[in-house]
């Protein structure tokens, strides 16, 4: 939090629609990729100069233009002035901390996504920003990193698999919004079996670093809660908006992306609940551990307290106590220290409080 608020604190005093990009840089240099495609040709190539891009924008054939890295102001402005994007977009764009949404501006559709990554030996969920912006002919992607989870999309462009080549740019952003929301079911997967395996260590011997493990993931299933939950207001805006971006062949499908967002929120629910009732779990087993201690040394307590008795009273040393002479009053002392233990042990297991 403190560092957000550093990063944010470079925009004081700045004009809205200001390019500062707020986030950690992520790649050194800025690479960009165009897909150009029509039911008959697909043309793919990386450009070294972003002018390259601007030659798609009046196409009739559908274009989407990738760019991974967004901390160069200078390719978001040239990017900007051609396509006609609002500053204040590409100011969204360069803050990779904005919540998931969508802005309908008539010409194009502003979409913020969240690709969400766990990584299960540090139980940490890492997050980054994929910003769309879906026109008549393309889609501009604009990431944080190469390397995305859009590869079977391409791989459905390039070998013109499905309907993705016959459907404009409307049917892209849906399909790239879709491949985001099904990776959200394969990092809940990996999740419920780190959770799997943190209650069979509560149920077989619960540690401290148990429940530190505990604390983490819950720590990071919020921010799992914070990128997820405002997905269903954009997946739903789209389904139910007017642009004309999305055609109504499309509609259907963003209807089963909002069902599969819904499915999404109830498991991270799940997974929320299950965190605390693993934490009520690990702190009824401590407390029962503990109440097994304190019962066997209640018990052994209970069983000296008699045989301490006995051994106080002949560890007197008065002259005339009775059986003082007594050439077998030890071995007899004992032997009824003896017992007297093992009659409490018989009556203790009796009761059934052993």
């Amino acid at each position: 939090m403190m560092q957000f608020l550093k990063r944010m604190s470079k925009k004081t005093g700045l004009s809205p629609g200001s390019l500062i990009y707020v986030g950690e840089k992520k790649v050194e240099s800025v690479k960009v990729n165009v897909i150009d495609y029509d039911e008959e040709h697909v043309l793919e190539k990386e450009v070294t100069d972003v002018h390259e891009c601007f030659e798609f924008k009046d196409t009739e054939t559908a274009t989407w233009i990738n760019i991974s890295g967004i901390h160069d102001v200078g390719i978001l402005e040239k990017i900007g002035d051609h396509f006609g994007i609002h500053p204040l977009v590409l100011e969204d764009v360069m803050n990779t901390h904005q919540r998931p949404k969508m802005e309908d501006f008539e010409d194009y559709v502003f979409i913020v996504l969240k690709i969400i990554r766990f990584d299960v030996e540090k139980n940490e969920i890492n997050s980054e920003q994929v910003s769309l912006i879906v026109g008549p002919r393309f889609v501009i992607s604009f990431q944080e990193r190469e390397g995305d989870i859009f590869d079977p999309v391409r791989e459905r462009i390039r070998k013109g698999k499905g309907r993705i080549r016959r459907m404009g740019p409307g049917y892209l952003a849906y399909a790239l919004a879709d491949s985001v929301v099904d990776n959200y079911f394969g990092l809940l997967e990996r999740l419920g079996d780190v959770l799997e395996k943190m209650q069979l260590e509560l149920m077989d011997a619960p540690r401290t670093e148990t429940l530190q493990s505990i604390y983490e993931l819950r720590r990071e299933t919020i921010l799992l809660r914070k990128s997820i939950w405002p997905l269903r207001e954009v997946v739903g805006g789209l389904e139910r908006g007017e642009s004309s971006l999305f055609a109504e062949s499309t509609r259907p499908f963003l209807r089963d992306l909002y069902d599969h967002t819904i499915q999404v929120i109830d498991t991270v629910e799940t997974v929320r609940d299950m965190l605390s009732g693993m934490l009520d779990l690990y702190l009824s087993s401590v407390s029962n551990r503990m109440n097994e201690v304190m019962k066997v040394l209640t018990i052994i307590a209970t069983i000296f307290i008699p045989v301490t008795f006995v051994a106080g009273i002949y560890g007197m040393n008065f002259e005339n106590m009775p059986e003082l002479r007594f050439p077998f009053g030890y071995p007899v002392a004992l032997l009824v220290m003896l017992g007297i233990g093992i009659a409490m042990l018989v009556y203790f297991r009796k009761k059934g409080w052993i």
